[in-house]
């Protein structure tokens, strides 16, 4: 095989599982993206991650369009958590400077696959603890310090976001896993942005060929992904959620071994 028709092959392969992880389940495209363009194409770490945020944005946009148009959308915690989320990312950031490399990958890994499993066994079929009175208020704050800490890990680990979110939505907050997806690419749209702006105006420009295919292709399987999920019946869209993830979790667990 030609090395330009590798090359294609691997951003197919990156954009379909993070596409696929976006629209199903919320990640980040940089948890499928990054490690695939940098272990299997060489390419640096920072030009990875930058083609990642890039194909996010999109992939991101178009998924939350489509959850939105379901009614699967908490725009107003939403709105409170992504404050959170992107003011505590910059702190993360620096903090990030005094831990060893190879934190990211075992985190990601763990997260993916608790997760994965979680789904998988144990599905969400309704809001585990609905708002009652005085419970949207407490939400908000909740919404508030959840944005806050996820962006504090996301920050300091350079990725899991998404998984991060998920985890907040379902688990503390008590969203069901259609809203709880859809509430987080919602709010990645927006990081991710940010972030893409950051990196093309702090770095140097990544190649085109990978950016292009990747932003292509991780946004036809996030949109094929998002339509598929938003009409799922509830035990499958924890089923499939829960695959995806734990497939990404192996996939990293691979990528970290080689």
């Amino acid at each position: 095989m030609s090395e330009l028709w590798f090359e294609i092959l691997i951003c197919f392969l990156a954009g379909a599982g993070a596409g696929l992880g976006t629209g199903f389940a919320g990640l980040s495209a940089a948890t499928v993206i990054t490690p695939m363009l940098v272990t299997l194409l060489g390419l640096p770490a920072y030009e990875a991650i930058g083609i990642a945020l890039a194909s996010d944005v999109l992939a991101s946009a178009a998924s939350a369009r489509t959850y939105g148009k379901n009614g699967s959308i908490d725009l107003r915690n939403g709105l409170v958590m992504m404050v959170g989320v992107l003011c505590m990312t910059v702190v993360g950031s620096w903090l990030s400077t005094y831990l060893p490399d190879n934190t990211l990958g075992g985190f990601s890994v763990v997260m993916a696959l608790v997760l994965g499993l979680r789904f998988l066994f144990f599905p969400i079929l309704a809001p585990a603890h609905p708002a009652g009175p005085g419970g949207g208020k407490r939400r908000v704050w909740m919404s508030a310090a959840s944005g806050a800490a996820v962006g504090l890990v996301c920050g300091v680990f350079g990725a899991g976001g998404g998984m991060m979110m998920l985890m907040v939505l379902t688990f503390v907050l008590g969203y069901e896993l259609k809203t709880a997806v859809g509430t987080s690419v919602f709010i990645m749209t927006f990081s991710a942005l940010l972030g893409a702006m950051s990196h093309f105006a702090l770095g140097s420009a990544p190649r085109l060929l990978p950016l292009v295919l990747c932003v292509v292709f991780t946004l036809f399987w996030a949109q094929l992904a998002a339509r598929i999920a938003a009409k799922a019946d509830p035990l499958l869209l924890n089923r499939l959620t829960g695959a995806i993830l734990t497939a990404v979790g192996l996939l990293l667990l691979v990528l970290n071994l080689l």
